[in-house]
């Protein structure tokens, strides 16, 4: 089959089409025929080799976390998904491997109906995410639906979603990008008026998906004020380099939550959140238990036309270098992703 991977860390143009063998699926797991995968920054930022000292990497390494397709193998122990279902879902965090023709999702959840194969396929890690950090931010009342038990995760240790009262306001900051897109919606299914930063191109996306926009940049605290004078109760930050003024928005730094790799964040008191294995040695943060219950909830919202995901661009599959470029120069709003 086909895969993309790398095999040295480098430019966009290191990334390339190779052949693999398949990989199989095993116990509480399921294999699917790609349609759809999503790139990342941070599959851009392991690429250029800045998160070696991170999580560095065995070569060649193949490359996609989140993917969507048709199941084609279902393993031992698995019930309520059979072959030929449509599904999104995330692969292992070591193996990865999602750019491919065949992956093994370790997580999933039935595709929206609502959905293209292109949001499915860049939804699973936004939306993991997203529900991750406003959990741990006690975002609106956790789950909206106890719809929940239809995502899969292998593995024990699944921390449950804090609960908290709806109407808090919330702060995403980078809110146009793939993160940010779909933590805008899910903070405002939960009941929070939500305020987004972006550049001023994309505040009507930001009204569309139900934030009031705002720009980034200095004078930032003056101008949430204005937009939330009773005051913000959680920040979600999602584009880095702002902490201390998030801080000051947010007036605590436990109500901040990044996930952006900030040298500085534990020495400000600020949570970096990621699923890291074995901790970012970067910023001495440990990895946190991944949100795929998160994953069911998000199909739902998207088949009550709650929930979108906003594609950037799409790159048939051999052209993953050129989709890799794009991620480290654009500036258009939401995931890219590979089309099989």
């Amino acid at each position: 089959m086909r895969a993309v991977q790398f095999s040295e860390y480098g430019p966009p143009s290191v990334v390339h089409v190779a052949e693999a063998a398949e990989p199989h699926a095993g116990p509480g797991t399921i294999r699917i025929a790609v349609r759809a995968s999503g790139l990342s920054t941070g599959e851009t930022r392991l690429r250029s080799g800045a998160m070696r000292d991170v999580l560095p990497l065995a070569f060649p390494h193949r490359t996609g976390f989140d993917a969507a397709g048709v199941v084609d193998e279902v393993g031992d122990g698995v019930t309520g998904t059979r072959v030929g279902d449509e599904v999104f879902g995330m692969a292992a965090t070591v193996t990865r491997g999602a750019n491919a023709d065949h992956v093994v999702l370790v997580a999933w959840a039935p595709k929206p109906a609502a959905w293209s194969w292109e949001e499915a396929g860049g939804a699973a890690g936004s939306v993991e995410t997203a529900v991750r950090v406003l959990d741990r931010l006690a975002v609106g009342a956790g789950p909206v639906s106890a719809g929940q038990a239809g995502a899969k995760q292998v593995g024990a240790g699944q921390a449950g979603p804090k609960q908290a009262g709806a109407g808090q306001v919330v702060l995403v900051q980078g809110a146009a990008g793939a993160v940010g897109t779909v933590a805008v919606q899910l903070a405002a299914a939960r009941g929070a008026t939500v305020i987004g930063t972006a550049r001023e191109g994309n505040h009507d996306l930001l009204r569309a998906l139900g934030a009031e926009p705002t720009t980034y940049g200095p004078g930032l605290p003056e101008r949430v004020r204005a937009l939330a004078p009773g005051g913000v109760d959680a920040v979600f930050d999602c584009a880095g380099g702002s902490l201390p003024d998030l801080i000051a928005i947010a007036g605590d730094p436990s109500r901040v939550v990044t996930i952006a790799p900030d040298p500085d964040a534990a020495a400000l008191g600020v949570h970096v959140s990621h699923g890291v294995p074995g901790g970012d040695r970067a910023t001495g943060s440990a990895a946190d238990p991944l949100a795929v219950h998160g994953l069911a909830i998000a199909a739902e919202l998207a088949d009550q036309g709650r929930l979108r995901v906003p594609v950037a661009a799409a790159f048939p599959l051999t052209e993953a270098a050129a989709a890799h470029e794009l991620s480290e120069r654009r500036h258009a709003p939401g995931r890219i992703v590979l089309v099989n």
